[in-house]
């Protein structure tokens, strides 16, 4: 066994310990003497017998990595150890699933179930019980309490904050995703369409669609400006001249979410210039991450970059102040700057203040901003600037009191180009931040 496997099963090892203090904890100043997580199972399709697509439970994730174990049960009971009863039923159809081993087995008890339902009742004998999941309340035992709002928001509390194995899992999973987005991008360079280009990126980063932590966003020339685009183009386009790749990968349960933009030799020169000029700025904005930042303030500092960027370009003819107080660098960007990064995509507890769940919503200028706390060592986060062009979003200022702020034709020979994105994922840290989607792919401009 290497050094490397070692240190990886001592953070691993280190992990679980926390978890176990964490929740004992929790538990004691919630008033319960144990909490049930259900991983979840996925549901079929209306009049159907094929299974939807899922994802196990985050809180069941934090503690076994086992995003796709449905059926599961864990069981945490301050002073006993960790039970994990992992469905395995005696199967022809599907192959059974194996124990778990190696540091989940030594920290846990392993339980195998044979059918689905509630675990062996004899082992569960809180006074006082909570479940968690997606559960139906009419199904709960006499007196557990389903879902009890208080726990959840301090578990979601507990997820804010990374430790070093979390960190590596995040490190491993952007190492993939990396080289995925190496992949996509020599598709698209050998003439790649849509459908091939995500082709590459699976086969690179060794994934089934089913595996992905979210549906890849692959969208060449206009396809770019729709942000969450999901369809795929057998066909490559006549004259490709952008590629948005928004991708990521999973590993044991944590997820990479990385985008790219690049231009093709056909791109018009300005699109190339406003994608190094969204590079740059990006890095300035992660340059300030690091404990006590306002994740609202940094954000407000991105719409100030890009109203620069549009003015040294002359996309528009209005001063940059000027833009982010009429709203045009929203109608250029209408998403958020980013959101906190984990086991969920767009992981838990970004919108609170504290673990009793205290709210802490969005300003009304930026209701799609996902992360409004202020930045705290171990938190994981994802810096995403933007820069598309959006007929819809832009319509209102072409024929509104700004129409003369914009230059249109620029932004008509903009559009089949449809838009730049560019995100990393970093942790802050005690002195600063760490930015876990590494050199491969930022040293390119």
């Amino acid at each position: 066994m290497t050094s490397q496997t070692d240190s990886a099963e001592t953070r691993q090892r280190a992990h679980l310990e926390r978890l176990e203090a964490a929740y004992a904890s929790i538990l004691a100043t919630q008033g319960f003497d144990a909490v049930l997580i259900y991983s979840g199972h996925a549901g079929v399709h209306f009049a159907d017998d094929q299974e939807t697509s899922f994802k196990g439970y985050g809180h069941f994730v934090h503690w076994t990595g086992a995003s796709h174990h449905q059926h599961d049960w864990l069981l945490i009971q301050p002073g006993s150890k960790p039970r994990w009863y992992y469905y395995a039923p005696a199967d022809f159809w599907h192959l059974a699933t194996l124990a778990p081993t190696g540091v989940l087995a030594e920290m846990l008890t392993l339980e195998p179930l044979r059918d689905t339902g509630w675990p062996p009742p004899r082992q569960i004998s809180a006074r006082r019980l909570a479940v968690i999941g997606n559960l139906d309340a009419s199904s709960m035992p006499l007196g557990a309490e389903l879902n009890p709002p208080a726990l959840l928001a301090a578990l979601d509390e507990l997820r804010m904050r990374k430790d070093d194995y979390e960190r590596h899992c995040l490190f491993v999973a952007n190492q993939w995703a990396l080289a995925g987005h190496e992949a996509a991008r020599a598709a698209f360079a050998d003439g790649a369409g849509e459908l091939d280009i995500q082709l590459a990126y699976l086969a690179a980063t060794r994934q089934r669609e089913s595996q992905v932590p979210y549906q890849n966003i692959i969208g060449i020339n206009h396809h770019a400006g729709t942000l969450h685009y999901q369809h795929y183009d057998v066909e490559a386009p006549d004259v490709p001249r952008s590629l948005l790749v928004d991708a990521g990968h999973a590993h044991a349960g944590y997820a990479a979410d990385i985008t790219r933009t690049w231009a093709s030799a056909h791109a018009d020169p300005l699109f190339e210039r406003l994608v190094q000029g969204v590079k740059d700025y990006q890095r300035r904005l992660i340059a300030r991450l690091a404990p006590g930042l306002d994740f609202v303030d940094l954000h407000r500092d991105m719409h100030r970059h890009l109203a620069e960027l549009l003015v040294e370009t002359r996309l528009i003819s209005i001063s940059a102040e000027a833009a982010v107080e009429c709203g045009l660098t929203r109608a250029f960007c209408p998403h958020g700057l980013g959101h906190s990064l984990g086991i969920q995509v767009h992981d838990v507890g970004g919108r609170q203040r504290d673990n009793r769940g205290t709210p802490l919503p969005p300003p009304a200028a930026d209701p799609a901003l996902r992360l409004t706390r202020v930045l705290d060592a171990g938190m994981v986060v994802t810096i995403e600037p933007g820069l598309y062009v959006i007929p819809m979003l832009l319509a209102p200022f072409r024929h509104g009191a700004q129409r003369d702020a914009v230059d249109w034709s620029v932004v008509d020979r903009l559009q089949d180009h449809g838009g730049i994105r560019i995100e990393d994922n970093v942790i802050v840290t005690t002195d600063g931040h760490d930015n876990l989607t590494q050199d491969k792919l930022i040293a390119e401009g």
